[in-house]
């Protein structure tokens, strides 16, 4: 995909967000996917892995912050999008914005923990070297709907 395809672009990006929740899933992970894209092309993805890798800081957002920063060679990452399937909690958005992300595109709002809006807003911190955009809502749907599904299996 070229850059600034436009809302078609946003929705494949998602798309792939989306089969990464999928396969947390399927290893017994909450179901969060993320993708980083720069310039139309995908540089970084992650999937919850909290649980296998007996770390709590391994958020779908941070695994894709941390693939992007070993593919791109750089802690900062101007110039990128990423997806994530679910509101990022205050942790993430944190990361995001020390790693300079340009734009954040979420699913499913979180109205308990999230930190874009659901609980709180973080970025309306005006103290930040950094402004990040936001846009929510993104297939929110499908998104809420693969959470739903696994917490009710899970009880």
């Amino acid at each position: 995909m070229k850059p600034n395809d436009g809302p078609q672009a946003d929705r494949a990006w998602m798309e792939q967000a989306l089969s990464l929740a999928r396969q947390a899933e399927e290893e017994g992970e909450v179901p969060v996917g993320a993708v980083i894209v720069k310039e139309g092309l995908l540089i970084g993805k992650g999937w919850n892995r909290n649980i296998t890798q007996d770390d709590p800081s391994a958020h779908a957002e941070i695994n894709a912050l941390r693939d992007a920063g070993q593919r791109l060679h750089n802690y900062r990452l101007p110039g990128c999008v990423l997806y994530v399937t679910l509101e990022p909690c205050a942790m993430c958005v944190g990361a995001m914005i020390h790693a300079r992300i340009d734009h954040v595109i979420f699913g499913a709002a979180d109205p308990k923990t999230g930190a874009l809006g659901g609980a709180f807003s973080l970025p309306d911190v005006n103290t930040h070297n950094h402004v990040l955009q936001v846009t929510g809502g993104m297939l929110a749907g499908e998104a809420s709907d693969m959470l739903r599904s696994f917490f009710r299996r899970r009880r």
